[in-house]
């Protein structure tokens, strides 16, 4: 099982980070995890990435970001240990929780199987 913190740069398989993100959009693929999510229009798709990049400032951890009108794409990958880490499944909550809090939904191709 390959679930240890990204400080020594060990990395989390699909299946080890399967279960942790089961109540998020996020699922792993690619040695990154991936959500996309869907808001009313531009102004409240900005305001998801403010939030969302204070937050991964202040957890000095910086997801690719991909915006859009009414759609935001991340990807979080810990770059340092070449995949998928602790440090990603944490921040990987903190969006989901930020995207519940404003009402953004997940796009159904991210969103996990249940």
């Amino acid at each position: 099982m390959g679930i240890v913190d990204s400080m020594n740069g060990s990395t989390l398989s699909p299946s080890d980070s399967a279960g942790r993100l089961s109540t998020t959009a996020f699922v792993q693929s690619s040695n990154a995890l991936h959500a996309s999510f869907e808001t009313a229009d531009f102004a409240s798709a900005t305001e998801f990435v403010d939030r969302v990049a204070r937050a991964a400032d202040a957890a000095n951890h910086h997801p690719d970001i991909h915006l859009s009108y009414g759609l935001v794409e991340f990807a979080l990958s810990s770059h340092d240990a070449g995949g998928v880490t602790e440090r990603d499944v944490a921040l990987a909550s903190t969006i989901q929780r930020i995207a519940d809090e404003l009402g953004a939904s997940a796009k159904s191709e991210h969103t996990p199987q249940r």
